[in-house]
């Protein structure tokens, strides 16, 4: 409650400021994991460390935010613990395809991924929300189909990395949104899912080793802000997801692929022309998706 008051007072913590933030900040992401992967943590590496000090630094917040309650609140509900199981799997699936992808020259597809993330919400939202369709909406879905195939075409493969990635932060998306639960305690219970595993997994590689914590004295801090990166734009999320419409969303995330796609054509990853065909069908449907939106939220004005 206390969060939604000062969000009408403050422009600074105005949903739509704070959703702006969250997709700058994974926009950016990649400059932060090349590094780490430069001096030798390989992608399982870097997302166990995601895994264990996202949870330290989730803890954190929710015991600095008086935020307890909840999270034993949530522990006694069984369903509600299960779904937050689910949404947790599908963030971690994600963080390691979008890791991977970006520390092992993918970076232009992975962007590809979270331009097609707010289609795929309108299109779920269309199959198993009976949410109306317009044309626009279909128009926009068409022609990211289109530039999927063509994106297949350019690389010889179907785009398993873009589809996963879109898949995966779709069904988080949707999960969350649905969930009577606060952003920071549900993301705190999810990152409880993941920091078992990967746990066990660095002390298995620091114990063979082959990890990298305590190699060079900066390695630590770099492993260590793993945690904030991945902990503030989800706990932003969380919190904007249920307080914004998906269409006002997905206006706001084209910001994260723009950002990525102009990283990866700066490291010179291959851009041919029939990827450019892609992308323009790919460009051209979130801005047919930019402008319906545009006209829904201005005829709800009108109204």
């Amino acid at each position: 409650m206390s969060s939604q008051t000062s969000g009408a007072t403050s422009p600074l913590s105005s949903p739509i400021t704070l959703a702006v933030l969250c997709y700058a900040i994974w926009g950016f992401a990649p400059l932060f994991y090349i590094p780490i992967h430069g001096f030798g943590a390989g992608s399982l590496e870097i997302i166990a460390h995601r895994s264990v000090w996202a949870l330290l630094w989730a803890a954190g917040l929710v015991i600095g935010t008086k935020q307890l309650p909840e999270i034993l609140a949530i522990v006694r509900q069984p369903k509600l613990l299960f779904w937050l199981l689910v949404s947790g799997l599908m963030v971690g699936i994600n963080w390691g395809i979008f890791v991977w992808a970006v520390t092992n020259g993918h970076t232009i597809e992975s962007s590809l991924g979270y331009y097609l993330n707010p289609l795929l919400n309108m299109a779920v939202g269309a199959l198993f929300f009976k949410e109306r369709l317009d044309g626009w909406g279909k128009t926009a879905i068409g022609a990211a189909v289109v530039g999927v195939l063509v994106q297949a075409l350019a690389l010889g493969h179907i785009p398993y990395v873009a589809l996963s990635l879109a898949v995966s932060f779709a069904a988080y998306g949707v999960i969350r949104k649905q969930l009577p639960v606060n952003a920071l305690p549900g993301l705190a219970v999810e990152c409880v899912f993941l920091f078992i595993p990967g746990l066990i997994y660095l002390i298995w590689l620091q114990g063979s080793g082959g990890g990298h914590l305590f190699t060079a004295p900066t390695n630590f801090i770099w492993f260590i802000l793993t945690g904030p990166i991945t902990v503030l734009p989800l706990t932003l999320f969380s919190f904007v997801a249920r307080r914004l419409p998906l269409s006002t969303m997905g206006f706001i995330q084209f910001i994260a692929p723009t950002i990525s796609f102009s990283i990866g054509l700066a490291q010179g990853e291959p851009f041919t022309w029939l990827r450019g065909v892609s992308f323009l069908f790919i460009w051209g449907g979130a801005a047919v998706f930019a402008f319906g939106a545009w006209r829904r939220l201005r005829a709800v004005k009108v109204a």
